[in-house]
């Protein structure tokens, strides 16, 4: 018999907020600065609740379901940086709780580099989780194929764990648990993601385009995190983007993949906190 599910993540309140320019689901909780939180492509918001607890003592923390995915609304189009860059600047705003600190992992990473580096003043400063410039081609020609085909149906809740378990073998247990109780919604038939496909073909198609500009541009602090076995990020993309920016401080997490905050949630999280305290 299956055990009931770990709904930890709910223990962060959700609302829905306008924007302006598109209606965001957001979880938030917490006093203090602000720390946003931006997960990768066809995640949400949800796997950085563990993340959210660690620092909600000190600060406002909210974790973003970007355009597209979880309870956000899903346009038929606007799936490149700028528009994601501009819904984060407008939540800024919105929030009205200063500039604020931004944790991206993957897609959150390019969009939180890119903000900082279109909007300084919205900004404090920035950690980027396993995204870099000089991804090489076949990188992202395999992420396409694993956008893709996260594009089904399922059975039930074991069916969505037994697959997730699969395509991410390093992903403790209990994160797996997040992502399926968190990322999927019943249809006919069963389960299917809340990401919507064509918003996912849409953005992994814009994750293809020139990243050297931010980084090159980006005054606001950076810490760039990579895992020691990250399939994305190579050891050749990290070097020449530290040719490219020496001065951004960066970790390499030994053991972990590219799921970072996720596979070694200890070490991400004293990375992060150290660099915000320095």
């Amino acid at each position: 018999m299956r055990m009931a599910a770990d709904r930890s993540f709910d223990r962060f309140g959700s609302r829905r907020i306008d924007i302006g320019r598109i209606v965001l689901n957001v979880r938030e909780g917490g006093s203090g600065p602000l720390i946003l939180f931006f997960h990768g492509i066809t995640a949400n918001g949800a796997v950085f609740t563990p993340m959210m607890a660690r620092f909600s003592d000190r600060f406002t923390v909210v974790a973003v379901d970007q355009r597209g995915h979880g309870h956000s609304d899903k346009p038929a189009s606007g799936y490149e940086a700028d528009d994601f860059v501009e819904d984060i600047a407008a939540l800024v705003r919105k929030l009205d709780k200063g500039p604020a600190i931004l944790v991206g992992h993957s897609l959150g990473s390019r969009n939180s580099v890119t903000a900082a580096a279109a909007h300084p003043d919205r900004v404090r400063s920035v950690i980027a989780i396993d995204f870099t410039p000089y991804i090489e081609t076949e990188v992202f020609d395999a992420l396409d194929s694993r956008v893709n085909a996260g594009d089904q149906v399922f059975e039930d809740l074991t069916a969505v764990e037994t697959y997730l378990s699969r395509r991410y073998p390093n992903i403790p247990a209990d994160a797996i648990r997040i992502r399926a109780e968190s990322g999927y919604q019943r249809v006919d038939g069963g389960l299917r993601p809340l990401a919507s496909p064509a918003a996912m073909a849409e953005t992994s198609t814009g994750l293809r385009a020139d990243l050297v500009p931010a980084f090159r541009d980006v005054k606001k602090p950076v810490l760039i995190i990579r895992g020691e076995d990250s399939k994305l990020v190579s050891a050749a993309a990290l070097a020449k983007t530290s040719r490219l920016r020496p001065d951004l401080p960066v970790v390499v997490v030994p053991g972990a993949d590219h799921y970072v905050n996720e596979t070694a949630p200890d070490i991400t999280f004293r990375a992060i906190q150290n660099f915000i305290d320095a």
